[in-house]
């Protein structure tokens, strides 16, 4: 007479253990790969996007990587500080609040802060920063733009005589360095010499140009660095 199977439980051999390290192993391997798959991606539309010629969406693209990273690695600041008053010699008692005054006979407003100065005195960095952009206009004269390390704030400084010898476009600057020259280039008007400078918030993704502007003035007296 045939004994009848034992029943799950009663005397049946126990089921071999799982491999739990292979299953742990394999899924860090489809962890990678599915790292490597997105990595390769992004390269292949970065790829496209260069192809096709298209310079301002590369440029575009360019910029809201680093914006991302540079933030992702930064404290959030809501305003910038310890600003460094940009003029030389300038004391922080002599600034006037010219933020929102009338220009081009009513046509605009005045988006910066206007610092009365000698002509040739010493322009020095607001704050750290690299030099995103070296430019002439009509409006602004000589002129240049520097970008925070954490991307979030733009400085600008307008109406320039010249520049100092070491600026260039990429170059990194420090707090209180000096970048330029006290001008009356641009629309400032002959003999009129000062330092137009601005402070602007950029969004990710902002290009030198943009930004939202904001008032100089308050950080700039609520910093109480001055050289």
């Amino acid at each position: 007479m045939t004994e009848p199977a034992p029943a799950v439980g009663e005397g049946a051999p126990p089921a071999p253990p799982r491999p739990r390290s292979r299953i742990r192993r394999g899924a860090r391997r489809v962890g990678w790969f599915t790292v490597a798959f997105v990595a390769m991606l992004a390269i292949a539309a970065g790829s496209m996007i260069r192809f096709t010629g298209n310079s301002e969406s590369d440029s575009r693209g360019e910029t809201v990587v680093k914006d991302v990273i540079a933030r992702a690695n930064a404290p959030r600041a809501i305003t910038p500080t310890g600003l460094t008053l940009p003029v030389a010699g300038v004391k922080l008692a002599a600034l006037t609040d010219t933020w929102g005054q009338s220009r081009a006979g009513g046509a605009r407003t005045h988006q910066g802060i206007d610092i009365m100065a000698s002509g040739g005195a010493p322009v020095v960095a607001a704050a750290a920063g690299t030099i995103e952009k070296v430019f002439d206009s009509a409006a602004g004269g000589h002129t240049l733009y520097v970008r925070s390390p954490d991307r979030r704030w733009m400085y600008y400084y307008a109406h320039l005589a010249a520049y100092a010898p070491a600026v260039r476009e990429g170059a990194k600057v420090a707090a209180g360095q000096q970048i330029a020259f006290v001008g009356d280039t641009g629309n400032a008007g002959p003999g009129n010499y000062h330092l137009h400078f601005g402070i602007s918030r950029m969004r990710v993704g902002d290009r030198w140009w943009q930004g939202e502007p904001l008032n100089p003035y308050p950080l700039l007296v609520g910093s109480g660095t001055a050289r």
